[in-house]
């Protein structure tokens, strides 16, 4: 199997988002997606959620608003104890070279240092966790290529 480290950089294609940097936590058993204005509606008689993020902690100014069916409504435990019902999602996440659908969990993670966790559940028999290493898994080759492109353009 290969081996990623305890923070990645990945995307999630059909939400929009080329890249954002993921936290991979093994102890966490759900994956969650910092998620704010959250709004249900209805789509060929399906209930769906409408979201905006942020991808890139400290920065505002880039939002993407995305939309997805929603699956389920879930109780989670945070790693503080507090339980809380979250929306839970299902998307494709790329990661090393590699893409499969994941459930995320939607969440005001506002005030954590990334923007997604990703969670066993949604590693489990597609990688190994080097816990002493970063950015080791390759990540999403297209989208750091079109993120470094975007960085170095004059504003």
């Amino acid at each position: 199997m290969p081996t990623i480290g305890w923070r990645e950089r990945l995307a999630l294609p059909d939400l929009g988002i080329d890249i954002v940097k993921a936290k991979i936590d093994t102890g966490a058993r759900s994956s969650a997606l910092h998620a704010f204005d959250l709004e249900e509606f209805q789509h060929d008689g399906r209930r769906w959620v409408r979201f905006s993020v942020h991808p890139q902690q400290r920065n505002t100014h880039r939002t993407i608003v995305a939309s997805a069916e929603l699956i389920d409504i879930r109780a989670v435990r945070s790693s503080s104890g507090q339980s809380q019902l979250r929306p839970v999602i299902q998307t494709v996440v790329e990661l090393g070279g590699k893409h499969w659908p994941i459930e995320l969990t939607l969440t005001d993670r506002d005030a954590m240092g990334f923007r997604i966790l990703l969670g066993r559940q949604a590693i489990r028999r597609r990688f190994l966790v080097d816990a002493g290493r970063s950015f080791i898994g390759g990540g999403p080759s297209d989208a750091i290529a079109a993120h470094r492109a975007e960085r170095s353009q004059p504003s």
